[in-house]
């Protein structure tokens, strides 16, 4: 079936319908990543947006559900060049056709997201609708499109009440994401013990994950949880995930993350809870004009000048300027466009990223930084 997208600039691209036939509008965003496209799909960081995969082929080893970062997917729509409609790999357990389906997602393929992305990169991010819908006058839908708004994500994809995940438990998906050269046995060790609250922001399954085959209990709670609630029951370590949406949208959760920043527990924080942290602590954050999503995004350790390849999925930064010094000091910067990428918090066990250490790019060039929050904590290898 023909399908169509319109950019509310009035750019009209046509191609093939692919997963739901209904209509939707989003904002629309672009990855560059050359593989990973289920962890995109189930990342909750995407939830109000629709993307784009800027890699030409997409679906060619179908759906390995043990990869999925969330329990389903989160984006508004899904746009990509050519559709693999037959994958071949041994661990596939069905269709991105199928899958997008069964999720009613909608989808376009067989359009040029080269000269798309392109759009994205000169004008900057903007709403578009992916329809089946041929409209013969698009003032009205273009109407629509500059009306939209990404509100209300957080809650939506956090979840709905607290659960505890032990040391490896198999029976969340905790399983072993090893750091390169060192024995599991050695990182479990390493936070054998140790009590971790992870705030629901729209945490990957990872972040768990990776805390958990290190021997660390993890205790997730939603979003919307007071700081007191977490601090009562007295964490070694609190953690603040990814997350979807404008971070200053978040005014109840900040006020909680100030309680969390005065408390003195050690903390780490990732993407919207980096960016939420920030404006807790008096900083300010700004929506870039593409934002930065992809496997490949090179960022520099400040402290030692070393240069990681980093994943990251985020449409706004940390104004590190807006900060004052003596509270926190940049740790990491992106050495693509040199904006903020992490801080470090003067006289507080605290530090934050704006990348994804629990993703794979490198492929584990940062899982460093989860040992260094568990030496934080007071864990040893």
């Amino acid at each position: 079936m023909k399908a169509f997208l319109i950019l509310e600039d009035g750019t009209v691209f046509c191609g093939s319908s692919i997963g739901s036939e209904r209509e939707v509008i989003s904002e629309i965003v672009f990855n560059t990543s050359m593989a990973g496209y289920l962890e995109v799909l189930t990342d909750p960081s995407y939830a109000g947006q629709a993307v784009v995969m800027t890699y030409p082929l997409i679906g060619n080893y179908g759906i390995c559900t043990e990869d999925m970062e969330s329990g389903r997917p989160w984006p508004d729509g899904f746009i990509v060049r050519e559709l693999s409609r037959i994958p071949s790999n041994f661990r596939s357990g069905g269709r991105l056709q199928h899958f997008l389906e069964k999720y009613d997602i909608p989808g376009i393929s067989g359009i040029d997201t080269r000269a798309l992305t392109k759009i994205l990169r000169e004008k900057g991010t903007m709403n578009g609708m992916i329809t089946t819908h041929a409209y013969e006058d698009y003032a009205e839908p273009v109407a629509r499109m500059k009306d939209y708004r990404v509100a209300g994500v957080v809650k939506a994809v956090s979840c709905k009440e607290k659960y505890t995940l032990e040391p490896s438990d198999p029976g969340r998906e905790a399983v072993s994401v090893r750091t390169a050269g060192k024995p599991e046995s050695l990182q479990k060790r390493a936070g054998e013990g140790k009590r971790v609250a992870l705030l629901d922001l729209g945490a990957k399954k990872n972040i768990a994950r990776a805390l958990t085959e290190r021997g660390c209990e993890v205790t997730v709670y939603p979003c919307d949880t007071p700081a007191a609630e977490i601090l009562a029951e007295e964490p070694d370590g609190i953690m603040l995930s990814n997350g979807p949406g404008d971070p200053k949208e978040n005014t109840k959760i900040i006020r909680e993350i100030r309680k969390i920043y005065e408390s003195g527990v050690p903390v780490f924080a990732i993407c919207l809870g980096h960016q939420l942290m920030a404006l807790a602590a008096g900083a300010d954050t700004y929506k870039l004009k593409y934002g930065h999503r992809g496997g490949n995004h090179p960022v520099k350790d400040l402290a030692t000048g070393r240069v990681y390849i980093s994943a990251q999925n985020h449409g706004y930064a940390v104004d590190p300027e807006s900060l004052s010094p003596q509270v926190a000091v940049p740790a990491f910067t992106n050495v693509n466009d040199n904006t903020n990428e992490g801080l470090r918090y003067v006289g507080k066990d605290i530090f934050t990223v704006q990348f994804h250490p629990e993703a794979c790019p490198g492929p584990q060039d940062s899982a460093y930084l989860f040992d260094r929050f568990i030496e934080m904590m007071g864990g040893k290898e």
